[in-house]
């Protein structure tokens, strides 16, 4: 009887060693992530380990033999489930991350601070300000569902420029409210005059209008060139669906062939058109406020090349990466101890920073003669830290939290096919990649921005900078292996 029942348990782990075994080479498979070497050595490893737990727990008969049988399929068991696990977070993360896309403009009401009451009062009889071109489509939705709400249609009076909207509220107080994208708060505090904002009004109401954000489909996967839009967000919204300011703006030209990179970082204040301006020039910070595509099509302008995907992730985000991969190394070229954060302080060469530092290293421009320049600078060195770091053994150990880390703060429109087929590569053929950091320049001036309706600080390209990103741009598309520019 005993040998019995010692059968039936040897036949059941053998059966749950082999449904095991091949789950998790369905799922290697079907992740499309390992390379088709590795799952054939695995495969073979499967099939001998499966034959040799059968023939030892089969019969039941010997008690020895059963005994390691047991423990050999408990422990291929375990690791068989253990791989699916990672396996299966690996694909979820990849696919959330690059699923569709969509943006929200935070629309708001915003009313004088003091006066929410009377907002609640006498609603219907109030004058609402709005920007008369500016963001006008997200204004005109937000109306509409505005008045949807509120059972009433609501009387706008419309105003020229962000100035002009807020001096009609607080100062002439020709309106009651105004109705305003809230990245805008952003570009107000940049103006003079207008700092202290965000505490002379007050938001009454809230209504999110969201658009899809066209992800391209005319990018062939095969190709081995493409470019990649990296930004990042610094608003006070923390959601990353957000439009807001984009203050981190790289193009990433990636060539898997030669198995080169290059970053070109473009300052935030550069003065350029953006692709729905008519020509008219802004800080291309402000592209952010009008949507991932607007950066994308504005870049795309600059440089003279199509941009295929984007990259977006919000600083607070950047700092769980950082500290899910255990910390990085960055490159400065300068001794300095920061001034727009204080208790910071980095030497020049390598410095071993979590993300707090790394956010601080990315933000300071204060502590530099050249400013926004060096920021810029010390942006693509915090970059190249993080791929230097996913490349590395030391990200399997952290392979978990990196990934929670990055649902919550990043998302692109790489497709997963091309994810998947990167990391396919990379372990299959190994070896390094060939990071090139570059930085346009230009020299300051104060001008009247498009977003904006006074003058204010803005950097003027520096064409022939611009023409050299352009230069290394397109080589590094035809297949030419390229030098440090700098």
């Amino acid at each position: 009887m005993g040998n019995k029942i010692t059968g039936l348990i040897g036949k059941l782990l053998s059966v749950l060693c082999i449904v095991a075994f091949a789950a998790l080479l369905v799922l290697a498979i079907s992740s499309q992530m390992i390379p088709e070497k590795y799952l054939i050595v695995a495969a073979i490893v499967l099939a001998v380990l499966a034959a040799a737990v059968t023939a030892l727990t089969w019969s039941g008969k010997h008690r020895a033999r059963f005994i390691l049988g047991a423990v050999l399929a408990v422990i291929f068991i375990v690791i068989s489930a253990v791989g699916c696990y990672y396996i299966a977070q690996g694909v979820a993360a990849a696919k959330n991350i690059t699923s569709t896309s969509v943006e929200t403009a935070e629309m708001a009401i915003f009313v004088r601070a003091g006066e929410e009451d009377a907002f609640d009062e006498n609603a219907p009889d109030f004058l609402y300000g709005i920007l008369t071109e500016l963001d006008r489509e997200n204004t005109d939705a937000a109306l509409e569902a505005f008045s949807d709400d509120f059972g009433f249609t609501l009387e706008t009076a419309e105003y020229d420029g962000l100035a002009d909207l807020a001096d009609a509220l607080l100062d002439s107080e020709e309106v009651d409210a105004i109705v305003l994208n809230v990245a805008y708060l952003d570009v107000l505090e940049e103006m003079d005059g207008y700092e202290d904002i965000a505490n002379l009004i007050v938001q009454v109401t809230y209504h999110a209008v969201e658009t899809v954000v066209e992800v391209a489909d005319d990018v062939e996967i095969s190709d081995t060139a493409f470019t990649v839009f990296i930004s990042g967000i610094d608003s006070r919204s923390s959601t990353l669906s957000a439009k807001s300011r984009s203050d981190v703006n790289i193009l990433a030209v990636v060539n898997t062939e030669t198995r080169q990179v290059l970053l070109v970082s473009t300052p935030r204040d550069y003065y350029v058109p953006l692709s729905i301006s008519n020509g008219r020039k802004d800080k291309l910070t402000h592209a952010g406020i009008y949507g991932i595509q607007v950066c994308m099509d504005t870049i795309s302008m600059l440089y003279d090349v199509d941009v295929d995907y984007y990259f977006r992730l919000n600083f607070v985000g950047f700092v769980d990466i950082i500290d899910a991969l255990g910390g990085i190394t960055v490159v400065s070229d300068y001794t300095f101890t920061t001034q727009n954060v204080s208790g910071y302080s980095f030497v020049a060469g390598e410095n071993e920073v979590d993300g707090a530092a790394a956010l601080a290293f990315c933000r300071e421009r204060y502590a530099f003669s050249s400013g926004d320049r060096q920021r810029g600078k010390n942006q693509l060195a915090v970059i190249e830290g993080v791929i230097d770091k996913l490349l590395s053994a030391d990200f399997l150990l952290n392979y978990t939290s990196v990934l929670n880390a990055l649902e919550d703060s990043f998302e692109t429109s790489v497709p997963y096919s091309l994810i998947s087929q990167e990391v396919k590569s990379q372990l299959a053929d190994g070896g390094e990649w060939n990071i090139v950091s570059y930085s346009v320049d230009g020299t300051g001036d104060s001008q009247i921005p498009y977003s904006m309706s006074q003058y204010a600080y803005v950097m003027i390209p520096d064409e022939s900078t611009v023409a050299t990103a352009q230069e290394l741009i397109q080589a590094v598309l035809n297949g030419e292996i390229i030098s440090d520019p700098e």
